[in-house]
């Protein structure tokens, strides 16, 4: 393993931060997505959160506090021996309503103060500027990133951190998990379908503004500081065809083909063919700037980051027993096991998943989620023997490691998701569990939020001291 591999944890605002109401925070996309059966609906941007009943609850209002909780947090993740976290800046904490055009004092203080405590420890801060995440005016006024207005709003944002943060933060990630937007739409980029409106021109028009954004980023962090880095983000998991049937073969590389499309354009610099020609066989006509190819072309990112929980299956004909798998459709894999939530567990898939990429780029990548969302029980002794967490992870390092030695592959880091107990973004549960750190609350927000070491943060402790040494002697 390389000496400068960057050991960590991940986390996100929406899902951690709390404090909504603190410091001039205004409000969020996050304070508006519900628990329970009216969740998935609007994530999806088919129900108006307007028109939720009084008595909704939202979890992202509070999450974990780590507002409030932020050193002690940092210093169990110091504690493990991290050398980098990643997390996210709430943008409507920094800005308002997002139409600001300085930034809220009180909101850069808070980061401030993370930042600091980051370096104390000598943590290295890979921040994501947009997870999930816009200010909930931006998508009531202008319709979120329907709009090319929000461009200008989201570089003003991205000048104002960069600038605040130059010297102190080297990694930046522009959008998580950009192709969430066409699965869930409005959790992904805060898109609401109006009626009579059509979804797919939606998307990618949407899709086509975040882009330009994020090469407008890359081209404003390289103008204002040499030595920032500046990444793209995907949900990736290689699709499998269901069996060697050259129709199921063909599906499997149409549906990789959503997923690279977005990472196409960020990592290469133009839309691909086959990206062009759906937009010419649906119709889509894109609103485009003057200089958004050149812009497009000339302000690739400089690493290529991602989240890996899981391969996909496909058949053409779309029969086989569906599996779970975060948002995205899947026949289930009769060669894997599945996670509670029935997630099929796939270690070699990351494996198949980083050498695609690489193959495919030939740009860093950087692994900046991937977990095991499970059950935690507490045991008599006030002890989680999470077992079950340490194989999963154990096994997908291992994975990662040859991926790396064996293949080649050039990878900047690993940080597995919710390194802290933080709300589910898919079912806003505390109980789907990912951290090495388990915290008191339930998923109707009771709780005490103290913070308990699991058996997997000794463990994972030992991975990062031994540079995953530890991993080739036990997995």
């Amino acid at each position: 393993m390389r000496e400068d591999f960057l050991w960590g944890g991940a986390t996100a605002a929406n899902q951690c931060e709390g404090g909504f109401r603190a410091a001039g925070r205004g409000m969020a996309l996050v304070d508006v997505i519900p628990y329970g059966k009216n969740r998935m609906p609007v994530m999806e941007g088919r129900m108006d959160y307007r028109d939720l009943p009084e008595d909704t609850w939202y979890p992202g209002r509070e999450a974990i506090d780590m507002y409030g909780h932020y050193k002690e947090d940092i210093a169990l993740f110091a504690e493990m021996g991290f050398k980098c976290y990643r997390f996210s800046f709430s943008w409507s904490r920094i800005f308002p309503t997002g139409e600001e055009e300085q930034p809220n004092e009180e909101g850069l203080r808070f980061y401030d103060g993370i930042i600091d405590e980051l370096l104390r420890y000598k943590i290295e801060p890979v921040v994501t500027l947009c997870h999930f995440d816009i200010p909930l005016h931006l998508v009531d006024k202008y319709g979120s990133w329907k709009n090319r207005k929000v461009i200008d709003f989201y570089l003003n944002y991205c000048d104002a951190v960069f600038r605040h943060f130059q010297g102190r933060v080297r990694y930046w990630i522009t959008f998580n998990e950009i192709n969430m937007l066409m699965h869930l739409p409005f959790m992904g980029a805060g898109i609401r379908f109006e009626k009579g409106e059509r979804e797919l021109q939606v998307k990618y028009q949407a899709a086509h503004n975040e882009l330009t954004a994020s090469a407008y980023a890359v081209k404003l962090a390289h103008e204002i500081s040499p030595e920032f880095k500046v990444g793209c983000m995907l949900a990736a998991g290689s699709v499998y065809p269901y069996s060697c049937r050259p129709e199921d073969v063909w599906e499997s590389i149409r549906r990789d083909r959503e997923t690279y499309f977005f990472i196409d354009v960020q990592a290469r610099g133009a839309y691909p063919a086959y990206a062009r020609k759906l937009l010419r066989q649906e119709g889509i006509q894109l609103e485009m700037g003057p200089w958004d190819t050149k812009i497009l072309r000339e302000h690739t990112v400089d690493f290529i980051s991602l989240s890996y929980y899981n391969s996909r299956c496909v058949r053409a004909d779309g029969q086989g027993e569906a599996s779970g798998g975060n948002v995205f459709a899947s026949a289930k894999n009769p060669y894997l096991e599945c996670s509670d939530w029935g997630w099929p567990i796939d270690p070699l898939g990351l494996r198949i998943t980083l050498n695609a990429l690489y193959d495919r780029y030939q740009k860093p990548l950087f692994i900046v989620e991937n977990g095991l969302g499970a059950l935690d029980e507490l045991d008599s002794r006030g002890k989680i023997e999470d077992d079950y967490r340490i194989d999963y992870l154990g096994t997908h390092i291992k994975a990662m490691m040859d991926a790396m030695e064996e293949d080649g592959v050039d990878l900047m880091g690993y940080t597995p998701w919710g390194c802290v107990d933080l709300i589910s973004a898919t079912t806003g549960e505390m109980s789907k569990r990912y951290g090495f750190i388990y915290v008191d609350r339930d998923n109707q927000g009771n709780g005490t939020l103290n913070r308990i070491r699991k058996k997997s943060f000794y463990w994972y402790k030992e991975v990062i001291a031994s540079n995953g040494e530890i991993i080739k002697q036990t997995v």
